[in-house]
């Protein structure tokens, strides 16, 4: 899984400043694809509807799109995911998420310019 390892290598930066935590995160992330048994694409997909279940923060989104996007996962494919789990995470999670990775991506957002 080259581009998992690709999108790993920002958090292992990380984790050269001799942080412990990141590199545990980092290894748990590559040994966890190889156990899923999923293919690459299903694997990223299902962690960043994770990330919308649990209203992670931008930075989470940020490295998980990265890895998506160098694995070649389309933007229809991530937008069709947050639709599936909209009705059971909820619209406040998917709002949310939106919210979370237009900031992660520098995006201008509907509603900044009163802020």
């Amino acid at each position: 899984m080259a581009a998992q390892e690709t999108g790993a290598a920002s958090v292992a930066a990380l984790a050269e400043a001799n942080a412990p935590v990141f590199e545990t995160l980092v290894q748990m992330t590559l040994d966890t694809f190889e156990r899923s048994g999923l293919d690459q694409q299903t694997y990223l997909l299902a962690r960043i509807a994770a990330l919308v279940a649990m209203d992670a923060s931008a930075p989470s989104y940020l490295l998980n799109l990265g890895t998506a996007a160098e694995a070649g996962v389309p933007l229809e494919k991530i937008q069709g995911t947050l639709v599936a789990i909209a009705p059971v995470v909820g619209s406040a999670r998917v709002v949310s998420a939106a919210r979370a990775i237009g900031e992660a991506f520098e995006l201008e957002l509907p509603g900044d310019e009163e802020r």
